[in-house]
């Protein structure tokens, strides 16, 4: 159904709505729920310390301790009050529920759901939604929806069994990304467990038996380190890769075909020697090193350097840049020198490799079918939520969808 007259066209711009859903209504918020922020209470840092319990405490995007006290009991959704979270709406969620015995401090909005439409309902519908024409400003980079202004939101609502069916249909895929989340968070766990037995000796296998030797890193490279350079770049991604502090994420943007380059290869190191990020390392890339960054040619007779890399990641606490005053952070120059490394033979280093390897490509699987959940997800919601997609229900569903 096209929008008529009776909402003006700042109603219909900022609830970002071109139709009306057949059996749908377009309301403002305080219409279909009830706003429960006298509930509220704030308990600042040093007395949930010294109040510990098993009651969530919950902020403007997440829970934010635990306390033996409660102010409600019941079910709620919240979302955020002020922050900078409004900012990031496309990939951090907006809203929670919650359930049971909590406290909401006064950073979120408490909302209850109604016979008009449900908790869940407002809980999708806002979760990735652009709010920002109703924010007011609090200083560079932070937003305030208040309480008038949140009576105000512009929201559509299906009847409540419709409501009630996408909610579930979504409430599926929220499982199966937590699913796929825990596998990845237990992997993680099992890779951090590995490096510390493997890495260090602790675990050896039964075929290995001798000593490990203790190197610096300048020991086992083919040459010095080599500083990047400031090189010639093309957009049109023509040449090689020109690797930079995104590369280490394995994102490359920027291309070149300088000769002036220095260039690496798969086997060498890299280490971002400057910025904010600096001391991050990683390794199996092949491009021109741009000035962030330096590149260790690893002697592949006397160390592997997947094996050092992930010696390197393990000890990130010694990996780390130095800050001079209020300059950029960066890392020491004698970083090679004073290094140190217990390296096993090389058979055995890349035995522990193989082992390591193999754990992170059962990482990077379940990180590829979170990537595909999510995107699957966020499509379904940009259909359902509309009313673009109709959801089909049941004769008793529908019996009582025809009864409201």
């Amino acid at each position: 159904m096209t929008l008529k007259g009776e909402f003006s066209k700042l109603e219909l711009m900022q609830g970002r709505v071109g139709f009306i859903p057949s059996g749908w209504k377009f309301m403002h918020l305080n219409k279909a729920f009830n706003i429960k922020n006298t509930f509220r209470k704030p308990i600042n840092e040093g007395e949930r310390n010294e109040n510990p319990g098993s009651h969530p405490y919950y902020g403007p995007t997440k829970i934010q301790g635990y306390i033996a006290s409660y102010e409600q009991d019941g079910d709620y959704v919240l979302i955020g009050e002020d922050g900078d979270h409004f900012l990031k709406y496309r990939t951090q969620s907006m809203t929670q529920l919650v359930s049971g015995k909590c406290t909401v401090n006064n950073h979120a909005h408490i909302i209850e759901g109604t016979e008009e439409a449900t908790k869940e309902w407002f809980y999708y519908y806002f979760m990735h939604r652009d709010i920002f024409s109703f924010l007011s400003r609090q200083g560079a980079g932070r937003y305030k929806l208040n309480k008038a202004a949140l009576e105000k939101l512009p929201v559509l609502i299906p009847p409540l069994p419709e409501q009630k069916k996408i909610a579930q249909i979504l409430s599926t895929w929220d499982k199966a990304i937590e699913t796929v989340e825990k596998l990845i968070a237990n992997s993680q766990q099992k890779k951090k467990a590995l490096m510390q037995q493997l890495l260090t000796g602790k675990k050896r296998f039964p075929e290995f038996d001798g000593e490990w030797k203790e190197v610096r890193l300048v020991d086992v490279l083919n040459d010095k380190k080599r500083k990047g350079k400031i090189v010639p770049t093309n957009e049109n991604q023509s040449g090689m890769a020109y690797i930079g502090s995104t590369s280490f994420k394995g994102n490359f943007e920027i291309y070149t075909d300088s000769s002036d380059a220095v260039t690496c290869l798969p086997n060498d190191i890299l280490v971002l020697w400057d910025g904010e990020n600096a001391g991050k390392v990683t390794t199996g890339l092949k491009g021109a090193v741009s000035s962030t960054v330096v590149r260790y040619c690893i002697n592949q007779t006397k160390a592997d350097s997947l094996f050092l890399t992930y010696n390197l990641l393990r000890d990130n606490y010694k990996v780390r840049a130095i800050r001079e005053g209020s300059g950029i952070p960066h890392m020491p120059g004698d970083f090679e020198q004073w290094y140190h490394i217990a390296l096993p033979a090389l058979e055995e280093q890349k035995r522990i490799t193989s082992i390591l390897s193999s754990t992170d490509q059962e990482i990077e699987t379940w990180q590829q079918e979170l990537t595909h959940l999510k995107q699957e997800k966020k499509a379904l919601m940009q259909q359902l939520l509309t009313g673009k997609r109709r959801v089909k229900l049941s004769k008793q569903e529908n019996h009582h969808a025809n009864l409201l």
